[in-house]
């Protein structure tokens, strides 16, 4: 299917035979690892922008003996034109890199193809940003509101199950979209598969279980074991953009900042958790952080609020 895939057509038909044909070795390496469809489309923009370069570089359709021999120098223009020319941030040309960095060590992997320049370039510097997530009430007040501004009543139950999901077991959107209906909850868990295809089991609230059977009975299209939970008007899988559209369209009627997103509800699941007195080993099980640092950003977030409330209640600090 079209949206498994990273590379674009038009990439390929701008690469020697060689690497055309090794690029799409590589995605289908990169569809069997299940990796998320976001991480698909950015590894097929960096690719695609990197092959742009080379194409203007080498005045040529560049081969898989031409990317071997990319200079440091080479790297670094093509670093420096994303920054001068095509204005991108430090995250996105730092993403970039990553992308074309995962191609090349790949290549070495499979013994294709060896250069050690990708490896010297540096990381543009990125800020230290932390998760934003809505408060409580914001959260109840889009799974309450979310079935009242659909057109058809089974859509709006369709995106208050989603978002009580998202809310009520911390899952990324990808692995809540992935899910199908013989992968609905049992025994209160809910057993979800998470980047590098690690599994874990996610414990169910009632609320959660209530919604999605809700929503079920409502979806007008038959229930088989092997069909995905959320379903799009026409029967399809879900796709991303149409819940992070209903998400626009609840962030307008309640009147709430961007901040409010499909994935700030994952975010809103661990700080609430922790404020309620969970631990981070807990957390970072139930998020399925491979690493107990990525779950520690939580803490930082506690100590901002902290401060904010500190500084509004302290009557030193209102002088």
């Amino acid at each position: 299917m079209a949206e498994h895939l990273c590379l674009k057509v038009e990439t390929l038909a701008k690469c020697s035979d060689d690497l055309a044909d090794t690029l799409l070795k590589w995605q289908d390496d990169l569809r069997l690892k299940n990796m998320s469809h976001h991480t698909l489309r950015a590894y097929g923009a960096d690719i695609g922008g990197f092959i742009d370069f080379l194409l203007d570089h080498l005045g040529k359709q560049p081969s898989l003996n031409d990317l071997s021999e990319v200079s440091i120098l080479d790297f670094r223009s093509w670093m420096a034109k994303m920054m001068m020319m095509d204005r991108l941030s430090n995250a996105s040309r730092a993403r970039s890199l990553s992308g074309i960095k995962n191609f090349i060590t790949w290549l070495d992997k499979q013994g294709i193809m060896h250069n050690p320049a990708i490896k010297i370039i540096r990381t543009p510097k990125l800020p230290h940003k932390l998760p934003r997530p809505i408060h409580e009430k914001q959260a109840f007040d889009i799974i309450k509101t979310a079935p009242t501004i659909e057109k058809h009543d089974w859509v709006g139950l369709r995106n208050r199950a989603l978002f009580t999901l998202l809310y009520g077991c911390g899952l990324r959107i990808d692995e809540a979209l992935s899910l199908d209906i013989k992968d609905m909850p049992r025994d209160s868990f809910l057993r979800v598969t998470g980047k590098g295809n690690k599994q874990r089991d996610v414990p169910v609230l009632d609320i959660v279980e209530k919604s999605l059977h809700e929503y079920l009975e409502e979806c007008p299209y038959p229930k088989e074991n092997n069909r995905a939970i959320f379903l799009g008007a026409k029967g399809a899988r879900l796709n991303q953009g149409v819940a992070q559209l209903a998400m626009r369209k609840l962030r307008t009627t309640l009147g709430l900042a961007q901040n409010a997103t499909p994935h700030a509800l994952r975010h809103s699941f661990a700080t609430h958790l922790l404020q309620n007195g969970a631990n981070l080993r807990q957390i970072q099980e139930l998020l399925g952080h491979a690493s107990l640092s990525s779950t520690q950003i939580y803490t930082e977030i506690n100590a901002t609020e902290l401060m904010k409330i500190y500084k509004a209640a302290h009557p030193r600090d209102r002088g």
